[in-house]
């Protein structure tokens, strides 16, 4: 059986320096590596993860083997992998099967490669592990203790798996944590997303209409980031109570068949399918520019956007010229793909810190667990609020606590109003 295969062993040096980088900067996951080093809570587990194969998630790889867990490592997206990350991780004695520009049936392939090993807790960014499990890979479910899942696109699969009955392990949701969402989807995705079109386009945004498809927490922080640079930031929804907090934020609200008239960038963050499509291609100014910041390269639809095309080329790295065949240029961006980690390097190390905090003491909760259930679980309380406790001592930040009057306060109903 491999042991790896990335793209080039040979970067494993530079790989290390881009690790210790992204470790200097996660000083909760740092906390945790400490005490799995003595306490070795996931000895005796095997760890199929499916994730970006970015310097953070090294950084979280390191603090599972630390904690005694053997892992096996395959990138959750094509275009995401660092390849010099991969190749220090390989360094190291991981088993990583990822690298950057794999075609489906190589991302595919690592999936089952990583499957080999023999999982008893899975860790998923978009829910393929899971998804492969189920469908041809049944053989290792019954030795699987539980399993985590890392983005808002994993959740929704996996709810839906739940609801029809065809969920096989329990799975901890670890986006919906307080910790994970108000945090890495919000600034993480925010501050990424904006990083990655300009690394792509060079362009300005002040001034530019900036269109955002959806307005979740990865939306809500792409706009903030836009409308921070100046851009004039339009929201298109489908929830009214989301629709009315952006128009309540001071943003334009409208469909997408009204914003693809006038709107120079385009950034869809929805987790949902064709929220770009022919009918608003067909009515995009020339030099519009698309770009996607959902799990999965299926927010554009690129299908559609090549049968209205002439010809289409390569104008810089991750960014492609579409001429339509009236003449008018579009660009896309990353191919679709997740921009700020196709174009850029993905969110900064401090926000998945708490991120992959959640993921490290989420696997320590499932290996320690009798018997889970078989549902879709939230991450425990006192797991997201020691996350954000610890978050805020590494920070330097105190705050107060509760006085026995208050607390006296806060459980009954005697005292009222006085």
């Amino acid at each position: 059986m491999e042991n790896f295969q990335v793209k080039d062993i040979k970067l494993a040096p530079q790989g290390h320096l881009q690790i210790e980088w992204a470790a200097k900067n996660m000083p909760v996951l740092n906390i945790i590596k400490q005490r799995f080093e003595k306490e070795k809570p996931l000895t005796g587990q095997t760890l199929a993860a499916c994730l970006h194969v970015t310097k953070e998630t090294a950084v979280l790889i390191n603090v599972l083997i630390a904690g005694g867990a053997k892992v096996a490592l395959c990138g959750s997206n094509p275009l995401s992998t660092q390849d010099d990350v991969a190749a220090a991780l390989a360094d190291s004695g991981v088993h990583v099967f990822a690298w950057r520009g794999q075609n489906t049936e190589d991302y595919y392939r690592c999936i089952e490669k990583v499957l080999e090993y023999s999982p008893t807790i899975t860790m998923d960014d978009g829910a393929d592990v899971v998804g492969m499990l189920h469908s041809k890979r049944q053989d290792l479910i019954k030795n699987i203790k539980g399993g985590s899942e890392e983005t808002t696109t994993g959740v929704v699969r996996l709810k839906a798996m739940e609801q029809d009955g065809s969920l096989k392990y329990p799975i901890v949701a670890v986006n919906e944590a307080l910790t994970k969402y108000l945090f890495d989807n919000r600034y993480g995705t925010g501050q990424s997303t904006i990083d990655g079109i300009l690394r792509a386009t060079s362009v300005l945004l002040a001034g530019k209409n900036f269109v955002v498809g959806g307005y979740g927490w990865c939306s809500r922080g792409i706009a903030m980031r836009a409308q921070g640079l100046g851009a004039n930031v339009i929201v298109t929804e489908v929830q009214p109570t989301r629709a009315l907090e952006a128009v309540m934020n001071g943003l334009r609200v409208m469909p997408m068949s009204e914003a693809a008239v006038i709107g120079d960038i385009f950034a869809t963050a929805t987790g949902d399918i064709h929220v770009l499509r022919k009918e608003h291609f067909e009515k995009m100014k020339d030099g519009a520019i698309m770009c996607n910041s959902g799990h999965f390269n299926v927010e554009i639809n690129i299908p559609e956007l090549e049968s209205l095309s002439s010809s289409h080329r390569t104008m810089r790295s991750n960014m492609e010229e579409y001429t339509l065949k009236d003449g008018r240029r579009l660009y896309l961006l990353a191919e679709g793909r997740l921009v700020n980690l196709a174009a850029a390097e993905g969110h900064p190390s401090e926000v998945m810190d708490m991120s992959f905090a959640n993921q490290a003491l989420c696997a320590e909760y499932i290996a320690k667990a009798d018997k889970l259930e078989t549902k879709v679980y939230v991450v425990p309380k006192d797991i997201d609020e020691k996350i954000a406790e610890l978050k805020l001592q590494t920070m330097g930040v105190k705050i107060d606590e509760l006085t026995e009057e208050q607390k006296k306060y806060l459980s009954t109903w005697e005292m009222g109003t006085t």
